[in-house]
Formats: C-alpha cells, sequence, structure tokens
C-alpha cells in the first residue's frame, strides 16, 4: 500500500528539513518556519499546490537570507498552477545589491507626467522636467557604484503592461478574460518597479560568480521559478513555453525525503490555525 504523499506540516517537522534550514538561517530558522506556515495557511491557492515546490521555493529564500512576509516585497512564494513559484520583490534586489558592498546608491519608483523632460539617445541619460500632473506615465530605476559608474533605466506604463502581456501567462488571461487575479493586475506598481528594477541590474548591475556577488546573480536567475530536479522551470512565461535553467541546489531536495527515516515528523498539530498572501 502506497504512503500518502506528506503534507507541508509534515515536512517542516522533519529533522532533515528542520536541520538545513537551521544552517541556512541559524537562530532564525524557527521563525522563517513560521512564516512559511503563516503564508501557505493564508492563502488558499498556495494550500492546493504540491508542498515539496513550496518548501523548495521557501529554500531559495532561505538561502538568499530574504524574508518572505508579503507585505515586505522581499520575497513571496506565490501559487501558479498546482506548484509554488519563487518570486523576488523590488525591495529583495535592493537589499542583495547593497548586500555585495558594490552599490552606493539603488532606487526604483514611478514617474509623474512631465517629470522627465527627454532621455539622451547616445548616453541613456534622462533629462528631468518640472510635474504638471499626478498621473504616472512610467517607471525608473537608478543605480550607482561605488566605483563612481551610474546608470538610469526607463520604462513607459504602456511598455510595463506589453512586457506584462508578453511574459505573464497569467497577466495575459486577466486581459483576455477581464479578470484581476494575476499580481500584475492587483499590485502593478510593485511589478513595474521590481521590473525596472531588475532589467537594470541583470543589464549594467555587477553580477558575478564572487562571494560578493553571487545573491544577487542568483535572485535573478531564480525570480518566478519553480524549482524542479532539473532546474529552474519558468511556468508564467511566454504563452506556454517553459523555459528551464540548470542550477546547482539551494536546498538539498533528498533531505524531502527524510520522512521516511526514523527520526521523521509528528503528526500536525490539529489546533494549527488555518487562515494568508500572493
Amino acid at each position: 500500500m502506497s504512503q500518502p504523499n506528506p503534507t507541508l506540516q509534515q515536512l517542516l517537522n522533519s529533522a532533515g528539513i528542520k536541520r538545513r534550514f537551521e544552517e541556512l538561517l541559524d537562530k532564525a530558522a524557527p521563525s522563517f518556519i513560521s512564516s512559511i506556515l503563516a503564508i501557505f495557511n493564508s492563502n488558499k491557492k498556495l494550500r492546493e499546490c504540491d508542498p515539496h515546490s513550496i518548501l523548495a521555493a521557501a529554500g531559495i529564500a532561505a538561502a538568499l537570507k530574504l524574508p518572505i512576509n508579503p507585505s515586505l516585497s522581499f520575497a513571496h512564494i506565490v501559487p501558479y498552477k498546482g506548484t509554488a513559484q519563487f518570486q523576488m520583490g523590488w525591495r529583495g534586489y535592493v537589499q542583495l545589491a547593497m548586500r555585495s558592498g558594490q552599490y552606493r546608491t539603488l532606487n526604483s519608483g514611478a514617474i509623474r507626467e512631465g517629470q522627465i523632460a527627454d532621455i539622451d539617445f547616445v548616453t541613456g541619460e534622462i533629462i528631468r522636467g518640472e510635474k504638471i500632473s499626478d498621473t504616472i506615465v512610467g517607471y525608473v530605476a537608478y543605480m550607482e557604484l561605488v566605483n563612481g559608474f551610474y546608470k538610469s533605466l526607463y520604462m513607459t506604463v504602456e511598455e510595463l503592461q506589453a512586457h506584462a502581456e508578453k511574459y505573464s501567462q497569467s497577466y495575459a488571461y486577466d486581459i483576455r478574460s477581464g479578470r484581476k487575479s494575476s499580481v500584475w493586475s492587483t499590485n502593478f506598481d510593485a511589478m513595474a518597479k521590481k521590473t525596472v528594477l531588475k532589467k537594470l541590474l541583470s543589464n549594467f548591475g555587477v553580477i558575478s560568480i564572487d562571494q560578493q556577488s553571487a545573491a544577487l546573480a542568483t535572485a535573478l536567475q531564480a525570480d518566478q521559478a519553480v524549482v524542479t530536479e532539473d532546474g529552474f522551470r519558468y511556468v508564467d512565461n511566454e504563452h506556454g513555453e517553459e523555459k528551464i535553467v540548470p542550477f546547482n541546489e539551494v536546498i538539498d531536495m533528498p533531505d524531502i525525503e527524510a520522512l521516511d527515516e526514523p527520526d521523521a515528523p509528528d503528526e500536525p498539530d490539529q489546533n494549527d490555525s488555518e487562515e494568508q498572501h500572493d
């Protein structure tokens, strides 16, 4: 008789998984594990996801030492068609860049009508104007390195909407159906800030495999991915095309099978609360 699939609570109770999170987070491991359960219990769609995919997404956040509280915009665990994706927030990119010690300034934000007069087509530098209304017409990201190099990137609202429609199947579905279910639909501001910042860092940031910058490189690769044995799988991308990028495992996937070992979990506490993200 086959064993029933373990629940997320059972997985998190296993000695191997607890040990792995302790290796990644030390004394912060118990509170991080509690935050996984809080997010899981508060999100109906996440409760329908494969618990192994939730654990794998949480493992990336733990390895990057980013909190997953949705209100903080550092990192998120997002449900999509029965699996959980790891998703970076714009503040997470700022945090990892600053930790690298390479950046003096890094920011992204909304631009109101009139605030940009022109953009130099050779240097890409933005020529500032005067705000004439509170209408948001685009988003800008700016970075300055400690060595003096600086760069900015601007995208109009229309360019961001086109980007979202191309790279997010869920947003494209929202447009076709008139619904608002994707994060692009429900929190366009946060996704726009993140997109311009991610593009800026991908194109002009310090991305290398040295210890200082490796976390940022990992975050750029892992964003909006489902973790599989083969690598990062981008399921909500390019209208049906699923891209797979190989990776060195962030959290020991074999530890997930620790339920079969003698020191595996107790049954989940029946008093656990049933109720929080996205």
